[in-house]
């Protein structure tokens, strides 16, 4: 069933947000292909200040994220569908699942699948490197960036823009959920603002994760191909990824992106499945129960675990803050990328498919590659940790060195990498498209261009700074503006679902329209 609402039936217009946001948006992207080195400074300056000061509230706030989101699979709003009573999901579960992992952080684990695990393995906080201790410690610090956390963050960003879209009729935008705390004209210009950082947050997590994922490809053609890395190979390899991304983009969500998110889904469980069968096997299966129980045992204690008198801030502040400021300013693309696929879900389904499957495939993912890393390491003949920390943009191409048809192995990465880029970027242009068209859920082509070529070229002013912390500090400055809103977002959220429980459902449920979806 293909339905939309009828926020579906506004013009196709050019909206206060995106003049606003696209004027803004423009003048970051000059300015990084003016003055790249002024541009990265600047947000690299603010990105450590987040980290330093504000520890304390990024791991209270994602904490409490996750808190909230299995109180609302297991509390009395489970049963609660977004959109009408008797609707069913517009996408099959293998689609949904396939579409939200490639948005969330699909790329990510092919970068940090081997070097994350092998890093906490040599140098684990507070104890010493290289043991079985440490690589006992690597895999609960990996889990924890990975896994509940970051895609508790996720469900309730979605989960938020989602109830009021499709349950409550209203528009798919950040400032929806806010609107029900202001009357004002001044409340008004507040949710216009939360808007535009919403669409700056979009732009800015995109272009340094899509930086992330083009040095990574380079790496991997040095491996692969011998092909030097340089600015101009990162420059042909972005050209590459505009073209396809933007054809991808005029094919509409059905099409495009669910086809790109299938295909991605295919080829990792294929790689996924190579390193299980060829590798360690047994060793990797036992690392993934094993990693599962430790996780879950000390989930508690790391949800609330600072380092105040270890004197390891700096650890802290470089791996799980750094985590969760990510997650948190990716929460605008991802949130309202997968509120706009999961229509029809009940809250209960919607909480454990964006919550509990993902976190179980991310264990996995990193028990078969980071497991079978650590067992080089530990029994084998080693030299991933070397190659880790010559160049963690090449290590997962030394280690595919190690299967048989390695050299095919590498090209599978590439290709694959590829291909998510290409779904981050085409979900980022629907996106922006729609928080800039006053959440039109099947906005216009014009506007998926416009914010393509921008993209683009704030991209490329990125990648022309030539470093991964650069790019990591870009996909993060927009976590603090944003999580003041998505507070607020909550705040609306829990005042209007209480309404659930003592009204009667056809005075919460709308009655949406069917159309053909773009």
């Amino acid at each position: 069933m293909k339905q939309e609402t009828t926020t579906d039936k506004k013009p196709q217009k050019f909206t206060g947000v995106f003049i606003i946001s696209l004027f803004l948006t423009a003048c970051v992207g000059a300015w990084g292909l003016i003055d790249s080195d002024s541009m990265t400074g600047a947000f690299g300056g603010f990105t450590s200040y987040m980290l330093k000061n504000l520890s304390w509230y990024w791991l209270l706030i994602t904490t409490g994220l996750l808190i909230l989101i299995c109180y609302m699979a297991f509390g009395p709003y489970a049963h609660i569908r977004l959109g009408k009573d008797d609707e069913r999901p517009e996408f099959s579960t293998l689609s949904w699942l396939s579409m939200l992992f490639a948005s969330g952080m699909g790329a990510g684990l092919l970068f940090w699948g081997v070097a994350e695990p092998i890093s906490h393995f040599q140098n684990p906080p507070g104890m010493a490197g290289g043991t079985a201790q440490a690589a006992r410690e690597a895999f609960v610090i990996t889990n924890l960036h990975w896994g509940f956390h970051a895609w508790a963050i996720y469900g309730m960003c979605a989960l938020v823009i989602a109830y009021f879209s499709f349950r409550r009729g209203m528009a798919a935008t950040i400032s929806a959920p806010i609107t029900v705390l202001f009357s004002s004209k001044a409340g008004k210009s507040f949710c216009t603002a939360a808007d535009v950082l919403g669409v700056l947050a979009v732009v800015f997590g995109l272009a340094g994760s899509l930086t992330m994922g083009i040095f990574q490809i380079s790496g991997g053609l040095n491996t692969v191909f011998d092909l030097r890395p340089s600015t101009a190979l990162s420059l042909m390899i972005m050209a590459a990824l505009f073209v396809s991304y933007m054809v991808s983009a005029s094919t509409g969500l059905g099409k495009g992106i669910k086809i790109l998110s299938q295909l991605n889904m295919l080829l990792a469980i294929t790689l996924l499945a190579i390193v299980i069968i060829f590798g360690p096997t047994v060793f990797i299966m036992e690392t993934f129960v094993n990693s599962i129980g430790e996780y879950v045992t000390r989930l508690p204690e790391m949800s609330f675990k600072l380092f105040p008198f270890e004197g390891l801030s700096g650890w802290m502040s470089g791996w799980t803050l750094t985590y969760l400021i990510w997650w948190l300013a990716w929460g605008p693309f991802v949130g309202v990328f997968i509120a706009r696929i999961s229509r029809g879900r009940t809250i209960r389904e919607f909480c454990l498919g964006v919550v509990l499957v993902p976190t179980l495939f991310s264990i996995l993912w990193f028990s078969a590659f980071g497991g079978s890393a650590i067992y080089m390491e530990m029994f084998g003949g080693g030299g991933i940790s070397e190659a880790v920390s010559a160049d963690v943009t090449s290590a997962l191409f030394q280690f595919l060195d190690n299967f048989p048809v390695g050299h095919l192995l590498g090209v599978l990465a590439c290709v694959l990498i590829f291909i998510f880029l290409v779904t981050s970027a085409d979900s980022g242009t629907f996106v922006l498209s729609m928080l800039t068209m006053d959440g039109n859920l099947n906005p216009a082509l014009s506007h998926k261009l416009i914010w393509g070529v921008l993209i683009a070229a704030i991209t490329t002013a990125t990648v022309l700074s030539g470093s991964v912390p650069v790019a990591m500090a870009m996909a993060i400055v927009g976590a603090l503006p944003f999580s003041v809103f998505l507070l607020l977002q909550i705040v609306g959220f829990l005042r209007e679902i209480r309404k659930e429980l003592r009204e009667p459902a056809s005075e919460n449920a709308i009655v949406p329209t069917t159309s053909k979806e773009g």
